[in-house]
C-alpha cells in the first residue's frame, strides 16, 4: 500500500509540474522580477522538483497540501469542503446499483434460459457499453428538459440525486447483474444444490441460503472496488450534473494548474483505492472461512 501511494502521488507531482510553471497563470505580465521569485519562493518552485517532492509528502503525512493557488486558501480545507457532495453522490448511486443489479443477476440465474434472462442479459450488455457522459446528457434532455420532472444539475433535495446517481450506478448496475447470474448459475449447477433438491429443500432456501451467500464472493470484490470508482470516478458525472464534488474539483484544479489541490486530491483518491482493495482481502475471509492468508 505505501509503495502505490508514493508512486502514484510521484508521478501525479512530476506530471503536474511538467504542465508548466503556475506562476505564469498567476501573474500578470506586469509582475517584476522581485515578486515572481518571491512567489517561486513560497511555493518552493526554487527548489529541485525532487526535494519539492520530499518537502511534499511529508507535510501531506500530516494532511497539510499547501495553499490553494486560485483561492488562497488551504488546499485540504478546499478539499474537505468537496467531500460530502461527492459521499452522498456515490452512496445513492452504489444504492442504485444494488437494488436493480442484484434482484435482476438473481431473477437471470434462476429463470435461465426465459424472458426475464434474457432481459436481463440485454440489460447487461448495454448497460456496460453506455458511456457514462452520454447517459447523462440523455437523461437531462429527457427527463429534465423535454419532461421536466428532474432538476438538472447540482444538489438539493433527494430529486436532484435521481439523474446523477442512474447515470453513475447504471454501469455498475450491469455489472452486478452479469457477475451474481453468473455466480449463481455455477452454484445451482453444483452437487450439493443438486443433493439439496433431491433431499426436499424448498427452492426458496436454496437459492437464498445456499446459492445466492456463497455466490456474494465474486460481486463482494466487486463491490468494494465499485465503492471506490465512484469516489475517485465521479468527475465525469460531476462535471455533466453540475456537482460541486471531489471529481469537480480534480478537473477545475487541473485546469488552473493548482498544485496543492491537484496533488491532494490523487493522494486521497489513491488512498481510497488502496484501503478499500484491503478491506475486501478480509472481507473474503469473513465471507469464506475457507480463505486464510
Amino acid at each position: 500500500m505505501i509503495v502505490v501511494v508514493v508512486f502514484a502521488t510521484l508521478f501525479v507531482f512530476l506530471m503536474s509540474r511538467a504542465a508548466g510553471d503556475p506562476r505564469t497563470l498567476y501573474l500578470s505580465e506586469y509582475t517584476t522580477q522581485a515578486d515572481w521569485d518571491k512567489w517561486g519562493e513560497e511555493m518552493g518552485l526554487d527548489k529541485p522538483i525532487f526535494v519539492q517532492y520530499i518537502t511534499w509528502l511529508g507535510k501531506a503525512m500530516t494532511l497539510e497540501f499547501g495553499t490553494s493557488l486560485r483561492d488562497q486558501i488551504d488546499a485540504f480545507d478546499v478539499i474537505k469542503a468537496r467531500i460530502p457532495a461527492t459521499l452522498k453522490l456515490s452512496g445513492a448511486a452504489l444504492f442504485f446499483a444494488t437494488i436493480v443489479g442484484v434482484p435482476l443477476g438473481v431473477l437471470s440465474a434462476v429463470r435461465r434460459g426465459s424472458v426475464w434472462d434474457y432481459a436481463a442479459r440485454i440489460f447487461s450488455l448495454g448497460g456496460q457499453s453506455v458511456p457514462g457522459f452520454w447517459l447523462g446528457i440523455m437523461l437531462i434532455m429527457v427527463f429534465a428538459v423535454w419532461l421536466e420532472l428532474l432538476p438538472t444539475s447540482r444538489l438539493g433535495g433527494p430529486d436532484h440525486y435521481i439523474l446523477p446517481s442512474i447515470a453513475l450506478g447504471w454501469s455498475s448496475a450491469a455489472g452486478f447483474t452479469r457477475l451474481i447470474r453468473s455466480a449463481m448459475l455455477e452454484i445451482l449447477d453444483s452437487e450439493y444444490v443438486v443433493l439439496a433438491r433431491a433431499k426436499g429443500v424448498s427452492n426458496r432456501v436454496i437459492i437464498w441460503k445456499h446459492a445466492f451467500r456463497n455466490a456474494m464472493i465474486v460481486p463482494l470484490t466487486f463491490s468494494g472496488l465499485l465503492i471506490a470508482s465512484y469516489i475517485t470516478g465521479t468527475v465525469v458525472t460531476e462535471t455533466v450534473f453540475g456537482i460541486p464534488g471531489l471529481g469537480r474539483l480534480a478537473v477545475d484544479a487541473v485546469f488552473n494548474n493548482d498544485f496543492p489541490v491537484i496533488t491532494g486530491v490523487v493522494l486521497i483518491f489513491t488512498l481510497i483505492y488502496v484501503v478499500m482493495n484491503l478491506l475486501v482481502d478480509i472481507a473474503y475471509a469473513v465471507v469464506d472461512p475457507r480463505i486464510r492468508y
